[in-house]
């Protein structure tokens, strides 16, 4: 039976019904506004990959705010610093504002429950940890390229900060720091026992000297393989396991891609690109994840002419362009027909439900 949706993605006859309970006492208002939004949710998963930022004008009102007040804590800090050192002031001031960072996640995160003002508090509270800690464990700012013994720790302590916030409040967004800052303290940690890298560049590249982008592809595949457990735990992609995946895609798949992507290009082998991303796309329509090829490619698409310094770049950009373009017009159609090739014994049940295009 074929479903007429409204401009908000419910159907009409679900939104009388809700309305009927609403006016019977049923449901209160608060509870029929949250069923609605799921209603929304789920049939927007039906031809699309669920993505929220903010639910509202106010969402971005109060991250305005939130953004205002950490700028101002920082100038009073600044000030304070003034004629003090860094590592006698910024330890305190950062340990000052822990407690607000607390009280304003519980009352956003736990009580209002918004989504926008949470990303907001992860970042403050990541960025707040680290250069925290920073001072307490190197005794100066440090570079990731510099000559620091002590920079995995400091790195592996915000991450634990940070890990133990997300226990707190579960905000999927956290998900993408904690990798990040576990992935950074681990090439700085081959850093000092090896060369250091001379470019970002070398991070991805396998030609280069050191572990750097074996350690990369690594991370690559075990933030991917967390991510495919949050998403199997919610095909359907209504609860926040699923939004726990897709922030762990963006982390995975630059990772993973670009490693591989642009060791090809720096070899020399342009066209040797296309098959490789080409199985990549195929996997991220079966899994779909349009986040992990997007963030992928885009990816490439930025770091490619640095790499080769413009030469033969220009081939694997328009066949990206090109593929991105296809894939959006035919996703369904795509998957559709990829996931009926599956073997017998693949777990299907794992994967998003294949809907008719």
């Amino acid at each position: 039976m074929s479903k007429t949706l409204d401009d908000t993605g419910v159907d009409h006859a679900v939104r009388k019904d809700v309305e009927a309970a609403l006016n019977a006492g049923i449901l209160t208002e608060l509870q029929a506004s949250r069923f609605l939004a799921l209603v929304a949710d789920r049939n927007t998963a039906a031809g699309d990959e669920p993505f929220t930022v903010f639910r509202g004008m106010n969402e971005i009102f109060i991250i305005a705010g939130l953004a205002i007040l950490s700028v101002g804590w920082a100038a009073f800090v600044n000030v304070l610093s003034a004629g003090s050192s860094y590592q006698e002031v910024v330890p305190w001031a950062c340990a000052a504002a822990l407690l607000p960072l607390l009280l304003l996640s519980e009352y956003f995160i736990r009580r209002r429950r918004m989504v926008g003002p949470a990303i907001a508090l992860a970042l403050f509270f990541a960025v707040n940890a680290l250069i925290g800690i920073w001072p307490l464990v190197e005794g100066d700012m440090p570079s990731i390229f510099g000559s620091y013994e002590n920079l995995p720790a400091t790195l592996l302590l915000s991450g634990c900060a940070l890990c133990l916030w997300w226990l707190r409040y579960r905000v999927p967004f956290a998900m993408a720091p904690i990798a990040l800052a576990f992935v950074a303290a681990a090439l700085v940690f081959a850093a000092e026992r090896v060369e250091s890298p001379t470019s970002f560049r070398d991070i991805f590249l396998f030609s280069a000297t050191g572990p750097f982008a074996w350690i990369t592809m690594a991370a690559g595949l075990v933030a991917l393989a967390v991510a495919l457990a949050f998403d199997a735990s919610d095909p359907h992609r209504v609860t926040r396991r699923a939004a726990h995946g897709f922030w762990l895609h963006i982390v995975a798949a630059p990772a993973i891609v670009n490693t591989v992507a642009l060791s090809l290009l720096d070899a020399g082998h342009p066209f040797a690109l296309f098959p490789v991303l080409a199985l990549f796309a195929a996997f991220a329509v079966i899994i779909d994840r349009r986040s992990f090829l997007l963030a992928s490619c885009l990816y490439v698409v930025a770091l490619a002419n640095a790499v080769t310094e413009g030469e033969g770049a220009w081939a694997a950009i328009l066949g990206l362009g090109v593929v991105l373009l296809a894939l959006g017009s035919f996703w369904t159609q795509a998957r559709s027909r990829l996931v009926a090739v599956l073997p017998a014994w693949f777990p299907r049940h794992v994967l998003p439900p294949v809907h008719s295009g």
